[in-house]
């Protein structure tokens, strides 16, 4: 997408909760112009370039007062080459990490296990397999592996084989690493793979990998060794 580039002086920005009656104004105008179906959540009035920001879920488009202009990208200050819309989107995404269902996700710690993350993984996904790669060479680390099966039709077959193994994190690493596919799960066996696929969908995780941290934030897709250090040295 293109980047809409603002060469401004930005002061922090501050959304407000309700809308105020420009933005109502926007949001009339706006709807049509996006298509049946758009479910706009909020229009917001922003600081700079008299721009108005338009969110649906957690994707965010501008619009100028008349909603005459739709802008696709990102707003980043050429001054000071910070991202603004990057920012708001991770706010927008941010989730509660103790609200997760650790409880549903296989747990593996490695070292003294303080940096603490959480993976929504498909077993067919092959980034996810990369970062299981990454993985291998990351110290001090716990690792929550929600088994999010979206991607194929025995995806939940396979997850349930391996959680249903006497060593799930094993086999998990088993077929992601080695491709060694975990035998053949009792009928019985329960697993939480309905549960974490409407987890999944109301916490708007669209693909595999996608790494919460313990602040919230989260990363879609498989970052490499340096970027995940990074990510983690920037968490308080």
């Amino acid at each position: 997408m293109k980047k809409v580039v603002a060469a401004l002086l930005l002061m922090p920005i501050a959304f407000a909760v309700a809308e105020t009656k420009d933005e109502l104004a926007v949001r009339k105008l706006v709807v049509p112009r996006l298509g049946p179906g758009a479910k706009v959540d909020s229009v917001t009035k922003t600081p700079y370039a008299g721009l108005f920001e338009v969110r649906i879920g957690s994707d965010i488009i501008y619009t100028d007062q008349k909603a005459e202009y739709l802008f696709f990208g990102d707003v980043v200050d050429a001054r000071t080459s910070n991202n603004y819309t990057k920012a708001r989107v991770e706010d927008l995404s941010r989730v509660k990490f103790s609200d997760l269902p650790l409880e549903s996700a296989a747990k593996m710690v490695k070292g003294d296990g303080k940096r603490v993350i959480a993976i929504f993984e498909d077993p067919n996904c092959g980034y996810c397999k990369r970062f299981r790669q990454t993985l291998q060479g990351v110290n001090n680390v716990t690792v929550y592996t929600f088994m999010y099966n979206i991607l194929s039709g025995d995806s939940s077959v396979k997850s349930k084989n391996i959680w249903c193994s006497a060593d799930r994190n094993k086999a998990w690493d088993e077929w992601m690493l080695n491709g060694k596919a975990a035998p053949a799960a009792a009928e019985n066996c329960m697993t939480p793979n309905e549960k974490i696929l409407e987890l999944g969908k109301k916490m708007r995780v669209t693909g595999t990998p996608t790494i919460i941290f313990s602040d919230g934030t989260r990363i879609p897709g498989a970052v490499d060794a340096k970027g995940l250090e990074a990510k983690f040295a920037s968490i308080k």
